[in-house]
């Protein structure tokens, strides 16, 4: 594994690649790494001849400042966790070599950044998109692996791809979970005790309201699991909907679309944690 930080031995790399004609996979991640990401990154060594990692804390898509700086920042355990994977290249850039001068470019994203993590995180999706389409140009990949825990991303990214008319096919790979249903994400090691023991929640109320709404409307069920949530001391909804999955849109009857998903953002204490779950209702 090659590690490397600036975007000038990138980019020498990545031309070899092309001339080579390479099928090169791309994993972007933000560090903190777990099961989750290794996921992704194993499911590009079975579609790709090479395999680029980058690991980069984007603070352009942090619209709280104390998040930004909090966020998990463990460099020698993911290197030493991407030692058991196969990764040919990893790219740890710093904050000047991403953003060498400010980027005030603007994405049109439709209403795609303006609901459930766009509406509660103004700028987030800006953000996201900055540091994508900087990664893609330098990276130049023919598939990009990203998570479905960021499920509205998926889509935001899926739309920044056919705007700006990149050729790289976006692959969405399953949420990996642990034991207890919690979503894997790099804040869970923020989580206190109490709040990891009561987090699992979020995962099993929503798994049983797959099951809920065969028999409750979707109001029915979107109240049922704001208020099981809400009843526990150490979790908050900040928002669910109940979406089609491909324009975000939230619906109110079953049989509006036949592809539902069902989004979540919790408080648990001071860590915003999302997940979500797809209703075949």
């Amino acid at each position: 594994m090659k590690v490397i930080s600036y975007k000038s031995e990138l980019l020498e790399e990545v031309s070899i690649l092309k001339k080579n004609q390479k099928v090169t996979g791309f994993v972007p991640t933000m560090g903190a790494l777990h099961q989750g990401h290794i996921s992704l990154i194993k499911c590009c060594n079975k579609e790709c001849d090479y395999t680029i990692v980058s690991i980069f804390v984007n603070p352009t898509q942090f619209n709280d400042p104390n998040d930004y700086k909090k966020y998990p920042r463990i460099l020698d355990t993911d290197l030493e966790l991407l030692k058991k994977v196969k990764v040919d290249i990893l790219f740890t850039p710093a904050q000047e070599e991403m953003y060498p001068e400010q980027d005030n470019r603007d994405f049109d994203l439709g209403e795609l950044d303006k609901v459930m993590e766009g509406a509660h995180r103004p700028g987030h999706f800006r953000g996201v998109c900055l540091i994508v389409s900087k990664l893609f140009e330098m990276v130049q990949p023919t598939k990009a692996y990203f998570g479905e825990k960021d499920f509205q991303q998926v889509a935001v990214i899926k739309h920044l791809t056919r705007l700006m008319n990149y050729p790289v096919e976006i692959i969405p790979c399953p949420i990996i979970r642990e034991n207890d249903g919690l979503a894997m994400s790099s804040r869970n090691m923020l989580l206190t005790k109490d709040h990891r023991q009561n987090a699992p929640l979020i995962a099993k109320t929503l798994f049983e309201a797959t099951e809920k709404s065969k028999t409750q409307s979707v109001q029915e069920t979107k109240d049922w699991v704001v208020r099981t949530i809400n009843d526990n001391p150490f979790l908050q909804v900040e928002y669910f909907e109940i979406v089609d999955e491909t324009s975000l849109k939230a619906i109110s009857n079953w049989d509006n679309t036949s592809n539902k998903r069902g989004c979540i953002a919790v408080f648990a204490g001071n860590v915003r944690l999302i997940d979500n779950i797809r209703f075949n209702s």
